[in-house]
């Protein structure tokens, strides 16, 4: 029997199986993916481009391939997926240029005003020339003038600067802008009065996507926002992947930082074209993201994040010359990227802290970041705890069975009825279903409890009557959309293991709240707000993951969901150097808790595991509806 292949397909995270000797191109069609062609699949259009890392695994480059992908591109791994056919299992990174349709990014989040101090500024100067009476250098003139006109003292020069300064003094006929950064350093010395033009970049690089805000730092306002998937994904769909990736020795961290870099740069292109900014206009990039993709991006051996006691290298923020980076803003820029709190809360979760309040506040609040990795927050004014729960890739579509990205073509939403069993969905793009996001499991898990097409503890009611309800080699599945209402022409099912991975990761991020909570003596009745940031907590019901176990059953009223909160975060600290200098202040102030070695964590996280709760007082609204149908 030939043995069966699967093809995972990324950015989406779909997956299918194939028989050997199946093309790229035709697995993408069986999973319902859109791959751009114009021939149809005859290798003559070169429109169909994939990427595939791991060379050995496919078939030689064809003569097709050669016609339209360059050697450059191919060593690169760059193929045609009509002319690609897979050995073994293998994953495929599908790039912008050909994919139909597009996977929902959160690129806004809850912005709180912030004095506007930005630690780039210009100053426009004009000076005497020199002369047989006023001999003083190029260089004393001008911090004179600077301490004289404006204040400044202290101040430092960039040597790449210096060396260009009398010529440009004199070419500019004494009129110039000085472009001052950190409050001590000349990093730019320009011709003429371009004072106005005074940009930074706040970027948020996440396990899955990178978005970046273009910001006017006269204004303090978004020029622009660009957003792309994140293109170390080929290398795994979670951080331990890539960590392990980068383990392996030789260059394979400097793969992950170029991925990084490149990432930055395309978002960077993107937001300048929209908001018609020139790069060069760009003096200061500020950047948040998990303590993983910081170490990634800094080039920091990150294996130790992957081993107890799991410490990072560094929790202080980190300032460097953008161009070591290769990141392409002015070629004096700086960037500034946000501390971090510890192995698995990271600079992003800063950024959340930050952009909530919550710090400021002396309101209980509760703050979930909701990822692969979920950063739980409580606390106020007084004090904060902070812990990571391993919340699994579930909610990315990862380990369920018809699971996927939130792209065009996933059910975004679904209601059952009580009576009939009868299945309504949405989708993202309106467009036939090829499978289900992680907001459309909240809600699958929530009705199907709801309507008692499983139980307590997960489980399917073997006496329902409906079709829907089936078994597959002896293993119940409910079908949410038939194949003949489907792109793939396949049923959409949810199966007992899927119900189990949901399970486990709403347990885990239940188990950080609780613990939390009860580190601060704080009962359910005390949270005065919740937050939920992050893309996924955007989108889900937030009475369904209340009735699941997601989060404690506080009044609807109370919870807010607050977006990309690690991009506004960026941009605050970016901004205003009061917020950055706040974000220091949380990253040592905040205090971690780890969960592993926690008393309470066993019994917290095996109770969690019934849904909503083994205990039920803990949720008294789906207590007394599950009570009502009994």
């Amino acid at each position: 029997m030939e043995k069966i292949i699967t093809v995972t397909f990324e950015p989406e995270g779909r997956r299918v199986r194939v028989q050997p000797e199946t093309s790229i191109f035709q697995a993408a069609r069986e999973a319902g993916i859109g791959i751009r062609t114009e021939c149809g699949g005859d290798g003559t259009c070169g429109k169909c481009r994939i990427i595939v890392k791991n060379k050995s695994v496919i078939n030689e480059v064809t003569d097709a391939e050669r016609t339209h992908l360059s050697e450059k591109e191919t060593d690169s791994g760059y193929r045609l997926a009509c002319r690609t056919i897979p050995k073994q299992n293998i994953t495929v990174m599908i790039p912008e240029e050909s994919r139909i349709g597009a996977r929902k990014i959160q690129i806004t989040g809850l912005e709180r005003p912030v004095p506007l101090n930005p630690s780039v500024k210009k100053f426009h100067v004009v000076l005497p020339k020199p002369t047989l009476s006023d001999v003083r250098p190029d260089f004393k003139r001008l911090l004179d003038h600077l301490a004289d006109a404006y204040g400044l003292k202290s101040l430092e020069i960039d040597y790449e600067v210096l060396k260009k300064l009398p010529d440009i003094l004199r070419d500019a006929d004494w009129d110039f802008t000085v472009t001052i950064w950190d409050g001590h350093v000349i990093i730019a010395v320009e011709a003429g009065d371009t004072a106005d033009k005074l940009f930074g970049l706040a970027i948020d690089i996440g396990t899955s996507k990178i978005v970046g805000y273009v910001v006017n730092l006269m204004t303090g306002q978004t020029a622009s926002i660009g957003s792309i998937e994140n293109p170390q994904i080929m290398h795994g769909e979670d951080v331990i992947s890539r960590i392990t990736f980068a383990m392996a020795g030789g260059e394979k961290l400097k793969v992950l930082q170029k991925l990084a870099v490149e990432g930055i740069n395309d978002v960077l292109h993107e937001a300048c074209t929209q908001g018609n900014v020139d790069s060069n206009d760009i003096y200061e990039v500020t950047v948040a993201g998990n303590t993983a993709m910081h170490h990634f991006l800094l080039a920091i051996q990150p294996k130790y994040l992957a081993l107890s006691p799991y410490t990072p290298a560094v929790k202080k923020p980190i300032k460097v010359k953008a161009k070591e980076l290769g990141i392409k803003i002015h070629r004096n820029g700086a960037v500034y990227v946000l501390p971090i709190i510890a192995g698995f809360v990271g600079a992003d979760a800063v950024g959340d802290v930050l952009s909530s309040g919550i710090h400021e506040s002396k309101e209980i609040s509760l703050l979930l970041d909701i990822g692969t990795n979920t950063e739980v927050f409580v606390g106020n004014t007084e004090d904060i705890l902070s812990c990571s729960c391993a919340s699994g890739p579930a909610f990315e579509g990862a380990h369920i069975k018809h699971g996927m990205k939130a792209v065009t073509g996933a059910i975004e939403k679904v209601r059952i009825s009580p009576d009939t069993y009868e299945v309504e969905y949405e989708t993202i793009g309106n467009v036939k279903p090829i499978g289900l996001c992680g907001s459309a499991m909240v809600d699958v898990v929530a009705e199907m409890l709801r309507s008692r097409i499983i139980n307590h503890h997960g489980r399917f009611n073997p006496n329902l009557k409906t079709s829907r309800l089936k078994k597959v080699n002896n293993i119940p599945e409910f079908v949410l959309a038939g194949e003949n209402e489907t792109a793939t022409r396949k049923e959409i099912t949810v199966t007992q293991k899927d119900i189990n991975e949901i399970q486990l990761a709403k347990a885990a991020m239940f188990t950080g709240c609780s613990i939390l909570m009860k580190r601060k003596n704080v009962k359910r009745k005390d949270l005065d707000r919740v937050f939920i940031a992050g893309a996924f907590g955007n989108y889900i019901n937030p009475e369904n993951a209340k009735f699941i176990g997601l989060v404690p059953d506080v009044p609807t009223e109370k919870i807010n969901f607050v977006g990309n909160t690690a991009v506004t975060g960026a941009k605050m600290v970016l901004t205003s150097r009061e917020a950055r200098e706040t974000a220091e202040i949380l990253s040592r102030r905040v205090r971690y808790i780890e969960l592993a070695i926690d008393p309470d964590f066993s019994q917290e996280f095996t109770r969690a595991l019934f849904i909503p709760h083994r205990d039920l007082d803990r949720f008294p609204s789906v207590k007394e509806h599950l009570e009502r149908l009994e």
